[in-house]
């Protein structure tokens, strides 16, 4: 499957813009974060070591959401660089606020759908990791063709991962890892990190969020799966 069969099938896409009101931080972050922090798709393919000024282990995270996952992360790991994608202003801009704050520098972020950064800014072979914690489950059937884990999203992360690069997926909705499993069991060129093919306990390095932490006061699980690229 070519680049061009992926993007047709991403016609329908896995998440739907909602319109936000933004926080004075917030606007604070885009206007002075995102010409300093930003990244375009019309730049076409990422050179990390010119964004970064180094070489470093890179990762990509798909939809961040409000931020905090992946500001801790990065503030966790300076010596790793990092590329969020998140389509909605509002978590852009907190990202960009709380980066601005705490002086954070090894992250850069791209505000729009993941699927086109992947297609036109990220090299093959190039990212060490690929994150997507609590994508929408589309928990209705007739919504289940708009979930971003599908055979098409397995095959080009593959594409953009090194060699013993791994895909970390984690979702609080059991039937929607289950799909997540399938998909990725049954997708060419990956292992499974789990030692009985399932789920792997949740990875020290992926922060846990307030939502979470709500969660499973109330009794709610979250999966984890990780992924392993082993052939080219």
């Amino acid at each position: 499957m070519n680049n061009q069969d992926v993007t047709q099938r991403r016609e329908i896409k896995s998440y739907v813009m909602r319109a936000g009101r933004m926080t004075p931080g917030q606007e604070r972050g885009l206007e002075q974060g995102l010409p300093r922090y930003g990244l375009r798709l019309e730049e076409g393919v990422l050179q990390p070591q010119k964004v970064f000024g180094r070489q470093a282990p890179l990762t990509l995270e798909i939809g961040f959401g409000m931020g905090q996952s992946l500001l801790q992360m990065a503030k966790e790991a300076p010596e790793q660089d990092f590329i969020g994608v998140e389509v909605h202003r509002p978590g852009v801009g907190a990202l960009l606020s709380g980066m601005l704050t705490d002086a954070v520098d090894n992250v850069r972020i791209y505000s729009c759908d993941a699927i086109e950064v992947l297609n036109q800014c990220v090299a093959d072979e190039s990212l060490d990791r690929v994150l997507l914690f609590f994508p929408d489950p589309w928990h209705k059937s007739r919504h289940h063709k708009r979930r971003i884990v599908q055979p098409a999203f397995a095959a080009l992360v593959h594409k953009k991962l090194k060699q013993g690069g791994v895909l970390h997926m984690a979702t609080d909705w059991e039937p929607y890892a289950e799909h997540m499993l399938e998909v990725m069991n049954a997708a060419p060129g990956y292992k499974n990190l789990s030692v009985d093919n399932t789920w792997v306990a949740r990875p020290a390095e992926r922060p846990v969020t307030k939502f979470e932490k709500r969660g499973t006061r109330l009794g709610h699980g979250v999966w984890d799966l990780k992924f392993t690229k082993i052939t080219g």
